[in-house]
């Protein structure tokens, strides 16, 4: 099982940025898809976007040119750096793996994700 914790979440003002970590233990994180979700009160929980193991990084339209994937193999730790942030931004933000495919990643569905973080609030203000 991935143990998964999130960390970095807070709040800004519309146009900030910041910085989401997600630490991963219990499994060999180079082979494992890693992704990140947000949930806003009242909708349903949608993708952020993933990388795989070699770096391959996918995302949603609405994050496209302002939130960016990244992680560090020899820490075991994903990020997600979110710039321009907009309030329609404002959510719990969940980082999520996949171990079962060798690291490489296919959806941005929540139900292929098989181990979550307790997550992170983000609340961007106008």
């Amino acid at each position: 099982q991935v143990r998964l914790v999130e960390s970095g979440g807070g709040s800004v003002q519309a146009g900030g940025s910041l910085r989401l970590s997600c630490a991963a233990s219990g499994y060999t994180y180079s082979r494992i898809c890693m992704a990140w979700f947000r949930q806003a009160p009242g909708k349903e929980r949608e993708g952020v976007g993933f990388i795989d193991r070699d770096g391959m990084t996918n995302y949603a339209d609405s994050v496209k040119g302002r939130f960016t994937i990244s992680q560090d193999n020899a820490k075991n730790t994903l990020y997600l750096q979110m710039n321009s942030l907009k309030p329609e931004d404002t959510a719990m933000y969940y980082c999520a793996a996949d171990p079962r495919r060798g690291g490489y990643c296919y959806s941005l569905r929540p139900i292929e994700y098989t181990s979550w973080g307790q997550g992170t609030q983000v609340t961007v203000s106008s």
